[in-house]
């Protein structure tokens, strides 16, 4: 194509004509600036999540109570694993490396969810972050399977697919427990009631201070705002903790008929942000051990790149 003066504009109108007409966006299509930039930055965060998000189950891979237990915790860390190469390999067709977005990473200009900043107490911790984590992670990234981006829509069907199997294991070790001894009932009570309320957090800010949520609903990244989601995942909480037979930790929680939602207490926000600002609980501790891994495979890339190398030339 030839370009012109009125190209940008041109180009603009046809990805505005994409939009509005609920089309997928391509990486060989012509994306305005923002756009391309907004998707790197939250696609980057997600995958970022999914590797940091490893480390606190990992913790209780070794201390897992039974075989099948344990079975089931290496699968889901692995299925960690996978999400994020998924989600860095999307994010490449952006024009950008796996290697610039870790180096954003490691030297702290992108972030990550801040729920991993959390530690793992109980072995019941293992099961609220299935119930409750990947449970609020399946409510915000089920719209994400209708972004308007194509490779970050594609990436979501089978992330979504395995979280989904994840909140479902999650439910039913805590299932298992609260059914238990009175001990084990006491531990899956204190692990949701630390957990309850980061969980909430993962939604991001309220729509009315989220610096990004109105833009990318306009670019269909996002389908549903953040205060939309964190309400529909309460609603789906509520009933399912009563089937556990476990309190969630909000003397506000209950039923409006009026607005045929569940009412919850008021959010701190400036637990939040503080956990942000890198002051949370495992902050330091998170981003210390994704160094180290980090540094300490650098043996394996290389190795990787040297085999490429020799048998690219040798098919060459």
């Amino acid at each position: 194509m030839t370009t012109t003066a009125a190209d940008p504009e041109a180009y603009q109108t046809v990805f505005d004509a994409a939009l509005a007409a609920d089309e997928r966006i391509e990486p060989r299509d012509w994306l305005p600036d923002a756009y391309r930039a907004s998707l790197i930055r939250q696609m980057a965060q997600h995958a970022h999540s999914e590797i940091i998000g490893m480390q606190p189950e990992a913790n209780w891979i070794t201390r897992a109570p039974s075989l099948r237990r344990k079975a089931i915790l290496m699968a889901k860390v692995q299925d960690e694993a996978g999400h994020g190469l998924y989600l860095y390999s999307a994010a490449e067709t952006l024009g950008t490396s796996r290697e610039e977005l870790l180096d954003k990473l490691h030297s702290g200009r992108q972030k990550y969810s801040s729920i991993f900043n959390y530690p793992t107490l109980t072995w019941a911790d293992v099961g609220a972050i299935g119930w409750l984590v990947d449970g609020a992670a399946i409510t915000n990234q089920v719209p994400l399977c209708r972004c308007s981006y194509g490779p970050y829509a594609r990436a979501m069907v089978r992330i979504c697919k395995e979280e989904s199997f994840h909140q479902r294991q999650g439910y039913e070790l805590l299932l298992t427990l609260s059914r238990g001894t009175p001990a084990q009932h006491a531990m899956a009570q204190d692990a949701v009631d630390r957990w309850w309320w980061p969980s909430l957090m993962m939604f991001g800010p309220p729509d009315d201070a989220s610096a990004h949520s109105a833009q990318s609903m306009a670019w269909k990244i996002k389908r549903h705002s953040n205060d939309e989601l964190r309400q529909r995942f309460v609603d789906i909480c509520v009933p399912q903790a009563e089937a556990l037979g476990l309190t969630l930790p909000d003397p506000d929680l209950k039923w409006n008929e009026d607005r045929g939602h569940y009412d919850f207490g008021p959010i701190d926000w400036e637990e939040f942000r503080e956990v942000l600002r890198g002051n949370g609980p495992c902050n330091a501790q998170r981003m210390s051990q994704r160094r180290r891994a980090h540094e300490e495979g650098a043996w394996v890339r290389e190795a990787a790149a040297a085999y490429a190398a020799k048998h690219g030339k040798a098919e060459a």
